[in-house]
């Protein structure tokens, strides 16, 4: 199995690196005129990881990961249906802003791909991940997305680079895992941006 992750953030490298710490098969995606400047990436051009374009990246790979910026993802689509995706499984890591029935930027994928098999994870820890979380203590992430075998996947994925993934049904609950993203940020904002916040589910 081969994963690509799409976008040059700070998430990108961050789940990019779990990924191959665990051994998995990663191939990453960054727009054209893309410079390595952050250590990070630079580190993983030394390890000779394979940096591609969108559109290649989306063609060796089994599963995407969409990390990108808001302002890229019009390009990430086109790649998408410029290359075959029968088979494969998007995952939607952003956060969006535009209203409509799914809510920022997941509906907007599906949109303009139509793609079957489209999931939202990640997306509770920001594209400036592991920044955000300095002390390491996010430990889950939700998830949402039509169609029982290729949850699973992604369920295993998740739970695989150390989070815990909580299930929070079908895509069309993707506009509240935005809502939770968005209410983190606007607590940032009351605080007049002092520290960073996050959400843990407590069952009871």
């Amino acid at each position: 199995m081969k994963l690509a992750i799409l976008g040059g953030t700070n998430l990108a490298t961050a789940l990019g690196n779990k990924f191959l710490a665990r051994g998995m098969d990663v191939v990453f995606g960054v727009r054209e005129g893309f410079h390595a400047g952050q250590v990070a990436w630079k580190i993983l051009q030394m390890q000779n990881q394979s940096m591609l374009t969108f559109r290649e990246a989306i063609d060796k790979a089994d599963i995407v990961f969409i990390c990108s910026d808001n302002d890229v993802l019009p390009q990430i689509c086109a790649a998408m249906n410029a290359t075959d995706t029968v088979g494969k499984i998007l995952v939607d890591c952003t956060n969006g802003t535009s209203e409509n029935e799914l809510g920022g930027n997941t509906g907007f994928i599906l949109e303009q791909t139509n793609h079957p098999s489209l999931f939202k994870a990640f997306n509770n820890l920001g594209l400036e991940y592991p920044k955000s979380d300095p002390l390491g203590l996010v430990k889950e992430t939700y998830f949402c997305g039509d169609g029982v075998e290729s949850r699973l996947i992604l369920k295993r994925l998740i739970e695989l680079i150390g989070f815990k993934a909580i299930d929070a049904g079908k895509l069309k609950n993707a506009k509240l895992l935005d809502a939770v993203y968005h209410l983190r940020k606007e607590i940032a904002h009351v605080k007049n941006g002092y520290g960073d916040f996050h959400f843990k589910l407590m069952s009871v």
